[in-house]
């Protein structure tokens, strides 16, 4: 009896696992996907007009993907629609393989490193209290907090002297770099840039660059950059989707992304 049951069960469990995979269903507990983010459908009006239509995008785990688009043309909705601070009309966002949980979305944002053009950094602060905020809200042991943020001074290049000054004291491209260890802090699986580097003169982006693909080797995440700069979008990105009008007008590789030069700067 016992030998006939256990034959059966084993059968019974190959058959569900096959049917699983024939199906592409991901029995409970799988987290092998490649997006990191879906948006899917996902349309949103302020009053009467009309932001965003229709958008369904992938955003590949570990990669860096820009949005790219004149001004208006929706990416910084996108963008905060991704961090839960809009909720759409219609539609719905998929973070990790789970939709987004707007009940829980404060303790979520945490979760998510987020940086804007203007830093946002602190002013009564000092550079170390900016860095380590987010550790002592989620109640991180202070030597935990105190190991991460050096380890982010020396991935940025920053002087550890720094963390006692405050941003007023640090150039432009200099906040902008504290502005990234803050948001990595929580080693974020998604990182959020809104038009971070619009402010900064070329010299210094080159190597606010260089910086961002410095970390990104050393511990890999998926970042998302709204910009509509078309030659910062070559040197970081490894995908694009070009936003016009609210819809998808393209979207690629960096390969697709030269092609398409002349049309894209055109259009700006």
């Amino acid at each position: 009896m016992c030998c006939r049951f256990l034959f059966f069960f084993q059968s019974s469990y190959k058959a569900v696992l096959n049917y699983l995979y024939c199906h592409r269903i991901k029995p409970i507990g799988v987290t092998n996907y490649t997006n990191s983010v879906e948006l899917n459908h996902i349309t949103h009006s302020f009053g009467d007009h009309r932001v965003l239509s229709d958008v369904s995008v992938s955003f590949k785990k570990n990669k860096i993907t820009s949005i790219l688009g004149k001004s208006g043309s929706g990416k910084s909705t996108l963008l905060q629609i991704i961090n839960g601070m809009i909720q759409p009309n219609e539609g719905h966002v998929i973070l990790e393989g789970k939709p987004l949980d707007y009940k829980n979305i404060y303790s979520l944002r945490l979760q998510i490193g987020y940086v804007v053009q203007s830093v946002g950094l602190f002013p009564h602060m000092t550079i170390g209290g900016n860095i380590s905020l987010l550790g002592k809200i989620s109640k991180k042991p202070k030597k935990e907090i105190e190991l991460r943020v050096e380890e982010l001074m020396k991935m940025v290049r920053l002087p550890l002297s720094y963390l006692d000054k405050y941003p007023h004291q640090l150039s432009g491209g200099e906040q902008q770099r504290a502005g990234l260890c803050r948001a990595m802090l929580l080693r974020p699986s998604l990182l959020l840039m809104d038009e971070p580097f619009a402010s900064l003169d070329h010299e210094t982006k080159q190597g606010i660059y260089h910086h961002l693909l410095d970390i990104q080797n050393k511990e890999s995440r998926t970042i998302v950059i709204v910009t509509h700069d078309w030659e910062e979008s070559i040197k970081l990105a490894d995908h694009f989707i070009w936003i016009a009008d609210g819809k998808i007008k393209a979207s690629g590789d960096k390969s697709d992304l030269v092609s398409l030069k002349g049309t894209y700067l055109s259009a700006l």
